[in-house]
C-alpha cells in the first residue's frame, strides 16, 4: 500500500464508518412512533456495517496515525458527520454556540498532532 493511501484510507472508512453510526444512534429519532425493540434492533443492523469499516480503519489506519491520533479522528468526523445529519435528516440546525464548540474541539484536535 503505498504512503498516501495509507494515510488516507483510514479517513475514508472512517468517515463512512461514522456516517452508519449516527444513524445507527440517531435515525430512529425521526420515527419515534415505531416500537423501541424496533429501533434497537435497526440500530444494532445498522451498526454492524459501522463496525465493519471502523475496525478496518483502526487496523490500516495504526500503522501511521497513533491510537490517540486516530480517535480524535474519529471524533473530529463524528462532529462533522452529525452536524451535517442533524440539520439535513432532522431538521435540527446548528446555533453559533454549537460551532464555537467545535472550533474548540478543532483546536484540541490541532494539539493532537502537533509535535513541538
Amino acid at each position: 500500500m503505498t504512503p498516501m493511501l495509507e494515510r488516507v484510507l483510514p479517513l475514508c472508512l472512517l468517515l463512512a464508518s461514522n456516517v452508519f453510526m449516527t444513524f445507527a444512534w440517531y435515525g430512529h429519532l425521526k420515527y419515534k412512533s415505531a416500537p423501541l425493540v424496533v429501533a434497537i434492533l435497526a440500530s444494532w443492523g445498522i451498526a454492524f456495517f459501522e463496525y465493519s469499516l471502523m475496525v478496518p480503519a483502526n487496523r490500516i489506519g495504526s500503522a501511521v496515525y497513533s491510537v490517540v491520533q486516530l480517535k480524535t479522528i474519529q471524533e473530529i468526523l463524528t462532529l462533522l458527520v452529525f452536524a451535517g445529519f442533524s440539520t439535513w435528516y432532522l431538521g435540527q440546525p446548528l446555533k453559533w454556540n454549537h460551532y464555537a464548540a467545535f472550533a474548540l474541539i478543532v483546536g484540541a484536535a490541532f494539539l493532537m498532532f502537533y509535535e513541538p
